[in-house]
């Protein structure tokens, strides 16, 4: 399984970007899907996940209300939708497969593939 993150570069604040995460199998299909960021110094924190049909997201509270996950199924893509943004949305941003149970979709060590991470940076 290999996954492809796109979409980042410089935005200024309150602007919006779109990120994609295409899969090279049907696996954002049949899985959950997860959106990770790491912040230079930090560790790589939880943003957004979504369930293998959709019904169900996620988010961490930092970013509730101005970003939304979404899935397209027949391409094998994820998408991180973020509005809104703020300097401390910069970041390389990762999305990643979750093979754990639903009550562990926020725990980054059971996901099992990572795509290679696309930069955002926010200006002021």
């Amino acid at each position: 399984v290999r996954l492809q993150a796109s979409g980042g570069g410089l935005v200024q604040v309150g602007e919006t970007m779109r990120l994609s995460c295409a899969a090279s199998t049907p696996t954002v299909s049949m899985n959950r899907m997860g959106w990770f960021r790491q912040a230079p110094g930090k560790e790589r924190e939880f943003v957004a996940a979504i369930t293998w049909n959709g019904g169900h997201t996620y988010y961490a509270e930092a970013v509730k209300g101005r970003f939304s996950i979404s899935r397209d199924r027949a391409k094998n893509t994820a998408y991180l939708q973020m509005n809104n943004l703020k300097p401390e949305d910069t970041a390389v941003y990762y999305c990643a497969r979750h093979r754990g149970p639903l009550s562990t979709v926020r725990d980054r060590t059971l996901y099992d593939y990572w795509g290679q991470g696309t930069l955002v940076t926010v200006s002021s």
